[in-house]
């Protein structure tokens, strides 16, 4: 699909990169997708595709999928195609391809009656790469489950995403749950979603002890709240 150019015919507009890259998805294009990639990788590095494409083609498709403009099979092409990035970023000098040390469990799903997987399981694939053990629940998942999966494998992190405002106060419930079985502060409640980028405050609303603006920043958070967990259970 020809992309249109900027003035200087130089470089292509990034709007339009990211209109072609969303229609290489919707037509299954994996392969497509990867070559349109990897050449603006190429020009600008791995974590800018991530930031300038690929996060915002992710969340458009995911936004959409509600409305059916978007299948589900089309939304696993996305997932597949943001690995295959998150993969050869790795691989790059300094991407920490090596194998790091393991960590803890953790089990992350999507909040109850929330069904965008698109950006969980990138985080998922981002939090193995740095060396965690993830129990991942999947969509539309119950609060109560996310703590008896927590216990069961002895996780001290419970991450929750959530797509929109309405499937984001369904995380209300996760934090009850914890709390109802004394498990506050021992286990940590990190969250996730679009919503919580444009809604200030919503992160305190629904009971979460952090939030990460992108799947480079979730390490670090979950490094953060492990590290909060360990300090609350020894105060006990």
């Amino acid at each position: 699909m020809p992309i249109a150019t900027t003035p200087n015919q130089t470089e292509p507009a990034l709007t339009d990169v990211r209109q072609s890259l969303i229609t290489l998805i919707k037509q299954a294009d994996r392969a497509g997708a990867n070559e349109l990639l990897d050449a603006w990788a190429n020009r600008h590095g791995h974590e800018e595709v991530f930031k300038m494409l690929l996060e915002p083609a992710l969340t458009a498709i995911g936004e959409s999928i509600t409305g059916e403009k978007h299948t589900l099979a089309q939304a696993y092409v996305a997932s597949k195609v943001a690995e295959d990035m998150l993969t050869k970023a790795m691989n790059q000098p300094g991407g920490n391809a090596a194998t790091e040390p393991t960590k803890g469990p953790v089990v992350l799903g999507n909040a109850e009656s929330d069904f965008h997987a698109l950006g969980r399981r990138m985080v998922a694939t981002m939090l193995r790469s740095k060396g965690w053990v993830i129990h991942d629940l999947g969509n539309d998942v119950p609060a109560s489950e996310f703590v008896d999966k927590a216990l069961e494998t002895g996780a001290r992190i419970i991450g929750v995403s959530a797509m929109t405002m309405t499937t984001a106060q369904g995380i209300r419930d996760v934090r009850r749950e914890i709390d109802a079985r004394g498990l506050s502060g021992r286990i940590q409640l990190a969250v996730g979603g679009a919503v919580f980028l444009v809604m200030p405050g919503l992160l305190e609303e629904v009971g979460g002890d952090g939030t990460a603006a992108n799947m480079f920043a979730a390490p670090s958070l979950f490094d953060r709240l492990w590290d909060q967990s360990i300090q609350a259970e020894a105060t006990l």
